[in-house]
C-alpha cells in the first residue's frame, strides 16, 4: 500500500508562467487491494472538506498535484491521477523514494499526456517526466548559514562540488542505461511492443556517439588526460610540501616555547632563591642584635 499526499501551494501566476512557491501537503486516505491493484479506495469527500477549510484560512492555496511513496509509478495512477483532475486539470504527480541509497534527489515528478499511436490504435494515457529540483525558502537558507558559519571544512570547495556533480550525473545516466536496457530486453522477448518513436531517439543517440577508434580522439583523450593528470599531481606535491613545512614550523615554534618556559622557569628560581638568601641574611643579623 502506498501513502498518497495531496500538495498545496500558493497560487502565482504571470504571463502564464507558475513562479517558485512554497509547498505544503495533506494526508488523504487510501487504500488498495494487494492483490489487485485496479481495485482501490480515495476519499475524495476527506479533501473537499479539507480543501473547503484551508481556502477560509488563506484563499490563494490552489492544488496542484499528488504524490506518494511508490517508489516507481504504478498501474492504477492514471485511474488516480484521472480521479484528481477534477481539482486540478494539469495535476503533477510527484514520486518519492522513501528509503533512497542513491546520492541525489529521492524525488521524479510526471504529468499525464495523450500519447498517440503510429499504428493507428486509440491514443493512450501516460505519464511523461517534468523537470524538478528541492530547493528551500529564504529564512531556511539564512538559517542554514548561520548554523554553518561556525563550521569549516577544508574538504568542501569548487573541486569537491564539481567531483560530487559529476558522481551524480554518472550515476543518472547509469541509471538511465539501464533502463534502456531493460526496455529493449522485454521488447526482444516479446514483452512490450516495438515503440518507433523511442527507437529513432535511440538510434539519434548512437548516431552522435564519438567514433572511438579514431587515432586523433584517442590522441587528444590522451593528452587531455594527462594534462589533467599533471595538474593533480603537481596540486598533490604542492599540498604535500606545504603541510610538510607547516610540520617544521610548528615543531620549531615548540621548541622555541619549551625553550622559553625552561628560561623563565631557570630565572623565577634563581629569583626565589636570591630572595631566601636575602631573608636568611636579614634574620641573622637581626639575631646577632638581638645577643648584642
Amino acid at each position: 500500500m502506498k501513502l498518497l499526499f495531496w500538495i498545496f501551494f500558493v497560487f502565482v501566476l504571470n504571463n502564464n508562467e507558475v513562479s517558485m512557491v512554497p509547498l505544503k501537503r495533506d494526508f488523504v486516505p487510501f487504500d488498495e487491494d494487494d492483490r489487485d491493484k485496479s481495485v482501490w479506495f480515495l476519499d475524495h469527500d476527506y479533501l473537499e472538506n479539507k480543501y473547503n477549510m484551508f481556502k477560509k484560512v488563506n484563499a490563494r492555496e490552489k492544488i496542484v498535484g499528488w504524490y506518494h511513496t511508490g517508489p516507481k509509478l504504478h498501474q492504477n495512477d492514471i485511474a488516480i491521477n484521472d480521479l484528481i483532475r477534477r481539482y486540478c486539470s494539469n495535476s503533477v504527480l510527484v514520486i518519492i523514494d522513501a528509503h533512497a541509497s542513491n546520492i541525489g534527489l529521492p524525488t521524479e515528478a510526471y504529468y499525464s499526456i495523450e500519447e498517440v499511436h503510429d499504428d493507428g490504435t486509440p491514443t493512450s494515457k501516460t505519464f511523461e517526466h517534468v523537470a524538478s529540483e528541492i530547493g528551500a525558502e529564504e529564512a531556511e537558507e539564512v538559517g542554514v548559514e548561520h548554523l554553518l558559519r561556525d563550521i569549516k571544512d577544508t574538504v568542501v570547495g569548487s573541486l569537491g562540488q564539481r567531483i560530487t556533480t559529476q558522481l551524480l550525473g554518472l550515476r543518472g545516466l547509469h541509471k538511465q542505461l539501464s533502463d534502456v536496457a531493460t526496455y529493449l530486453q522485454q521488447v526482444v522477448d516479446g514483452q512490450l511492443p516495438v515503440n518507433h518513436v523511442i527507437v529513432y531517439h535511440l538510434q539519434d543517440m548512437f548516431n552522435l556517439l564519438p567514433d572511438v577508434t579514431s587515432p586523433e580522439l584517442v590522441k587528444s583523450l590522451s593528452v587531455k588526460t594527462n594534462d589533467q593528470m599533471l595538474v593533480v599531481y603537481l596540486a598533490s606535491l604542492i599540498r604535500s610540501i606545504i603541510a610538510l613545512h607547516n610540520l617544521i614550523n610548528n615543531k620549531l615554534a615548540n621548541t622555541d616555547a619549551e625553550k622559553k618556559e625552561i628560561k623563565e622557569k631557570e630565572s623565577k628560581d634563581k629569583k626565589e632563591d636570591k630572595e631566601e638568601k636575602e631573608k636568611e641574611k636579614k634574620e641573622e643579623k637581626k639575631t646577632a642584635e638581638e645577643k648584642k
